[in-house]
């Protein structure tokens, strides 16, 4: 099972301060997490595409370029790529090109955004997003596995005799990752192709997560692709930890209150009893987390967010050392433990190269 954390990237002021980093100060923080994610020990970072305040990473694979050259093992991947308002052509050039500089760690999820005023800023129409989504992935789709495309769609000009490049690594595209915290749609698409689906897994109960999983591996299985166990599934979820659960309750509650994503809704404790969010101890963090396979299965991914509503740096990297050496260590020998021998690990640049390998063997 994969470990990771990701980040939206928000420029928040410190409501315990008062001080708001600048926007360079926030993107290099975000570098510092990622390195940080590696030598801690994780395996996954991730970052959010934004193009409107207050948040600042609109060029994920600058950054993730970026990171690649300062990291040696850790996987970069998105915490969504706009497949809605991003030309699939340049998402699939960017992301093979990703590839290469980062010799195959890469994979991306694609969703289509929460923030409304994004879609008529790239010419689109945000009534047309299942629509786009749709559409948009079945031509990046094709980019990446045919050297030669003519394509006619309704929300683009027709591509003629059209090469992407560079071609993926090995001819191996990089594995998406389809997002959705409330579309079934999406959940439909992510099963349709064999891809994994990611649920944010923050907002909602979890109910609601497994009714969203439920129906993606159930069509997962439907398409051929394998058993619904064997399904490929992520989850997100945030976390705050202190030794002490008390502290940790006290010291996140008022950027738990200011966040651009929680603040003026419910309570902490009404957020923290209906939703997966967790603020406490290690030992809490690692119980509330193992209680997710209870309801969507053995999965393959769990990503943190750790580093929202203005915490200051030097705190989201005490959390990392936490998560490295406390929590994510138990969580990986009890997930093991626990998963059945038929139920797939999260696909990487290696294992995908192998299975690729293997079909054009036996097709010999």
């Amino acid at each position: 099972m994969q470990f990771g954390v990701f980040t939206v990237g928000d420029v928040t002021p410190d409501p315990t301060t008062g001080r708001t980093p600048t926007e360079g100060e926030r993107l290099q923080a975000m570098v510092t997490i990622a390195r940080k994610a590696e030598e801690v020990g994780l395996d996954v970072f991730a970052t959010g595409e934004h193009h409107n305040p207050p948040f600042v990473p609109s060029s994920p694979t600058t950054m993730l370029g970026y990171i690649a050259g300062m990291t040696e093992r850790l996987i970069l991947s998105t915490a969504t790529t706009l497949i809605t308002t991003n030309d699939p052509v340049k998402i699939a050039e960017d992301f093979a090109m990703l590839q290469h500089m980062a010799g195959g760690r890469v994979d991306l999820m694609l969703g289509r955004g929460n923030q409304g005023p994004v879609y008529p800023w790239f010419g689109q129409d945000i009534r047309q997003g299942i629509p786009l989504s749709i559409e948009n992935y079945h031509l990046l789709h094709r980019l990446w596995r045919e050297d030669v495309v003519d394509w006619q769609g309704q929300f683009r000009t027709p591509l003629q005799g059209f090469t992407s490049t560079p071609r993926p690594l090995d001819g191996v595209p990089p594995f998406v990752w389809h997002g959705s915290i409330r579309s079934p749609e999406i959940a439909e698409q992510a099963a349709y192709y064999g891809n994994g689906f990611f649920h944010n897994h923050i907002f909602w109960p979890k109910e609601h997560t497994q009714r969203m999983v439920e129906l993606y591996r159930q069509r997962f299985e439907h398409y051929g692709h394998g058993s619904a166990d064997q399904a490929i599934v992520g989850l997100g979820g945030q976390v705050f930890m202190r030794r002490n659960s008390q502290d940790a309750v006290a010291e996140f509650r008022p950027y738990f209150n200011d966040a651009p994503v929680y603040g003026g809704g419910p309570s902490l404790e009404q957020f923290m009893s209906e939703t997966p969010l967790t603020v406490g101890s290690p030992q809490q963090v690692i119980d509330r987390t193992l209680t997710f396979r209870d309801y969507v299965g053995d999965y393959q991914r769990q990503m943190f967010l750790i580093d929202h509503a203005g915490l200051p740096l030097k705190t989201v990297l005490e959390q990392l050392d936490m998560l490295g050496e406390e929590v994510v260590p138990v969580l990986r020998k009890e997930f093991a433990a626990r998963k059945p021998s038929h139920v797939p690990e999260a696909p990487t640049h290696e294992s995908l190269r192998a299975q690729q390998q293997n079909a054009e063997g036996s097709a010999e």
